[in-house]
C-alpha cells in the first residue's frame, strides 16, 4: 500500500514536472538528451522530465541606477522574449577623425526573429550586440570631423543600423533602430564652439544690420529722387501755368488797347488825322516812360522833339474842332 501511494506521488510529480505554460510572445527551446529538439510557442504544452529539458540561456541585463550610472548583471533564464527590445549602452569615449575624444551612448531596438538562431549561434546574444554596437560606432565616429558628428546624427544612426543588421542577422536577429542619445565633447571644445556660435550670431546681426541700413538708405535717396521730380514737375506746371496767364493777359491787354483805339479812330475819323493822333499819344506815352525815374530827371530827349509838339497841338486842333 505504502508503495502504490509513494509511486502515485511521483507519477503526479513527473507529470506536473513536465507541465510548461509559455506566456504570449515568448517561446521555450526543448531539448532531448542534450539536442534541439523542438520550440514551443505560446500556450499548454508537456514534455518529459529528464527527457527533455529546457534550454538554458545566459542572459546579461543593463539597468540605470538612481546615480545615473549603468549597472549591468547576468541571468539565466529558459525563455525567449519575442517582442522588441531595448538596450540602453553605457557611455562610452570615441575619437573623431580630427582627434577629438568625445563622450556617446546609444539605444538600439532589435527584436528576436529566429529563437533558435539566437540561443545556438551566440552566447550571449545582448553582451554581443553591445560590443558590436561599440566597435562600429567607434569605426563610425573615427572616419568623421567632431562637426560633421554632431550635424550627422541621422546618418550616423542609419549607417550604425545597416552594419548591425547585417552582423547580426545570422544570430536571428533583427536591428530596427537605433538612436544615439548624447554626444558630449570635452569642456574645452563646448567653450569654443559656444564662442564660435557667438561670434557667427555677431556676424549675421551685422550683416542684417548692415543690409538694413543699405536698404534704408536706398529707400530714401528714392524718395528724394521722387521728392525732387515732384517738385520739378510742380514748378513745371507753375511756369506754364504763369506763362499761360501772362500770354492770356497779353493778349487781354492788347485786345483791350485795339478795342480802345478803335473807338480813337472811330471817334476822330470825321476829321481825317487818325494816323498823326494815334502817332502823338505814342510818342506821349514814350515820353512820359523816359522821364520816369528816382530823381524825376530827363535823360535825353528825342531828336524830333519838334513833331511831338506838333502832334500835340493837331491833337488840340482835333479836339476844337470836335466842341
Amino acid at each position: 500500500m505504502i508503495l502504490l501511494i509513494a509511486l502515485i506521488i511521483l507519477v503526479v510529480i513527473f507529470f506536473i514536472k513536465g507541465i510548461q505554460i509559455v506566456q504570449q510572445q515568448e517561446v521555450m527551446i526543448i531539448e532531448r538528451l542534450g539536442k534541439f529538439d523542438r520550440i514551443l510557442d505560446s500556450g499548454f504544452h508537456y514534455i518529459f522530465p529528464f527527457l527533455e529539458v529546457p534550454r538554458t540561456i545566459a542572459w546579461k541585463e543593463v539597468t540605470k541606477g538612481p546615480d545615473g550610472g549603468f549597472y549591468s548583471y547576468y541571468l539565466q533564464k529558459n525563455r525567449i522574449d519575442l517582442r522588441e527590445s531595448v538596450y540602453d549602452f553605457p557611455r562610452q569615449n570615441v575619437i573623431t577623425k580630427d582627434n577629438v575624444s568625445i563622450a556617446i551612448n546609444a539605444l538600439i531596438y532589435f527584436q528576436i526573429m529566429d529563437p533558435k538562431s539566437a540561443v545556438y549561434q551566440i552566447q550571449n546574444l545582448p553582451e554581443a550586440i553591445e560590443k558590436l554596437t561599440q566597435t562600429t560606432l567607434r569605426n563610425i565616429i573615427g572616419e568623421l570631423d567632431l562637426d560633421e558628428t554632431l550635424v550627422s546624427r541621422d546618418t550616423i544612426n542609419a549607417k550604425l543600423r545597416t552594419i548591425l543588421d547585417e552582423a547580426s542577422n545570422k544570430w536571428g536577429v533583427k536591428v530596427n533602430r537605433v538612436e544615439l542619445q548624447d554626444i558630449i565633447p570635452p569642456t574645452d571644445i563646448q567653450s569654443s564652439m559656444e564662442k564660435q556660435m557667438k561670434a557667427e550670431r555677431d556676424r549675421r546681426a551685422a550683416i542684417l544690420e548692415a543690409e538694413g541700413l543699405k536698404k534704408s538708405a536706398i529707400l530714401k535717396a528714392e524718395g528724394e529722387k521722387e521728392s525732387q521730380i515732384n517738385k520739378a514737375e510742380g514748378q513745371k506746371q507753375a511756369a506754364i501755368l504763369v506763362a499761360e496767364g501772362l500770354a492770356q493777359a497779353r493778349i487781354k491787354q492788347a485786345e483791350a488797347e485795339a478795342a480802345a483805339i478803335q473807338m480813337t479812330i472811330d471817334a476822330i475819323k470825321d476829321n481825317g488825322q487818325p494816323d498823326k493822333y494815334l502817332i502823338a499819344v505814342r510818342y506821349l506815352e514814350t515820353l512820359k516812360q523816359m522821364v520816369e525815374g528816382k530823381d524825376n530827371k530827363v535823360v535825353y530827349m528825342p531828336y524830333e522833339a519838334t513833331g511831338i509838339l506838333s502832334s500835340v497841338d493837331g491833337i488840340k486842333q482835333m479836339l476844337d474842332a470836335n466842341k
